[in-house]
């Protein structure tokens, strides 16, 4: 199977993993796609390790790095803000909601000796730099072009000049989400060498329009520059009609969260292997921006009319961090309030990934269908 991604990145299939566990990423590029580690909630220390371990288990077979950096900021004028600075930005309503939750459910607090509630990804400087912000992710940047990653994709909005300009220079492809034509029109016009097309099906931060009108309309839009196909994809049938639409390629993030490989909290998967395609819904409960994710109470509550809006990127995973930390280590006892707030972020293709596989066989069953669904349209063709 061999096409212009295929050619630029050195894999077997144009098939795109996007995960937080590094085992899920080597698994997809030993099966002959490209694992993507996504970095965002990484430590530069923590990051070194991954990549030295996918690297170690891969070999020579590529991969790739997927980084956050947000076109618009709080903070960004001011030359970003600190930790100390956003929680000193976050309304005492909304600590005082956020509190209320996690009362009425009676979810427990966290063990002193347990640091993990500090802030996001563990933060717990006062100094230190906010999350999702081009202050964190330049560190992070530097880590990754230290070792051998072919592809440095960039989630939310166009990457920035610096990162483009180092990702480059150091001889890798960078590549860029968009939701809408305009989006994708200005990351070719910055230089980006593939852009993801990303319909409103699939999981984390999405847009509003659907995978079948968005990605026809990047493909127009961008050409000659390669697009991958996200959203509602983790299927050969998914992937042929992507392609049919002028896709070279899929990205897919959703489908990985119940392999055997995933770190996925265990009763979110439970969650999510028993979910159908209605059971999830964008919100900006957890990251401030619109990110869909399985519908839970937690939801629920920052749904409901009478309750604050969720706070802006990066304000709200910063008042959100330590309820999360707090729900995720009191969820694993069944009935609990904890379990009834428990979710993460995922596809409406949550619907069909009703029982764990290795990521080696989501890979083959994807191949095998595309191929037998090409083979079917060319007879009816006939």
């Amino acid at each position: 199977m061999a096409n212009q991604v295929t050619d630029m990145l050195g894999v077997e299939y144009p098939i795109l993993a996007f995960s937080h566990c590094r085992d899920v990423v080597a698994a997809v590029s030993r099966a002959g796609g490209l694992g993507v580690l996504g970095a965002v909630a990484h430590s530069t220390e923590q990051l070194e390790i991954d990549l030295e371990w996918i690297e170690n288990e891969i070999g020579d077979r590529p991969y790739g790095v997927d980084l956050i950096v947000p076109a618009r900021y709080a903070g960004d004028a001011d030359g970003g803000y600190s930790i100390d600075d956003i929680r000193n930005l976050i309304p005492a309503e909304a600590i005082a909601f956020v509190d209320d939750i996690l009362a009425r459910y009676e979810v427990p607090e966290l063990p002193a000796s347990d640091g993990s509630g500090r802030g996001i990804s563990g933060v717990s400087s006062s100094s230190a730099v906010a999350p999702f912000s081009a202050a964190s992710a330049g560190p992070q940047l530097e880590v990754v072009l230290a070792y051998q990653p072919v592809f440095v994709a960039n989630a939310l909005g166009p990457p920035p000049g610096f990162m483009i300009e180092q990702v480059k220079g150091a001889g890798r492809l960078i590549g860029a989400l968009a939701g809408r034509a305009v989006h994708a029109e200005r990351h070719a016009a910055a230089g980006v060498d593939i852009i993801i097309a990303q319909g409103s099906e699939a999981g984390g931060h999405t847009g509003e329009i659907g995978s079948m009108v968005l990605i026809p309309e990047v493909v127009d839009a961008v050409a000659p520059v390669p697009v991958l196909a996200a959203g509602g994809i983790g299927r050969g049938r998914q992937m042929a009609a992507a392609m049919a639409l002028g896709a070279e390629g899929v990205w897919c993030g959703s489908v990985w969260l119940t392999t055997e490989e995933a770190e996925t909290h265990p009763v979110v998967k439970s969650k999510m292997l028993a979910a159908t395609s209605a059971d999830t819904i964008r919100s900006r409960s957890l990251t401030g921006k619109p990110a869909r994710m399985l519908k839970s109470a937690w939801t629920e509550e920052w749904d409901r009319p009478d309750t604050p809006d969720p706070l802006g990127m990066p304000l709200q995973p910063v008042l959100t961090a330590a309820a999360q930390a707090r729900i995720a280590r009191a969820a694993h006892q069944s009935g609990s309030g904890a379990e009834k707030l428990a979710n993460y972020f995922v596809g409406q293709i949550v619907g069909t990934m009703n029982q764990p596989k290795r990521s080696a066989q989501v890979v083959a069953e994807m191949v095998e269908e595309f191929v037998d669904t090409i083979e079917a349209l060319a007879g009816r063709l006939q």
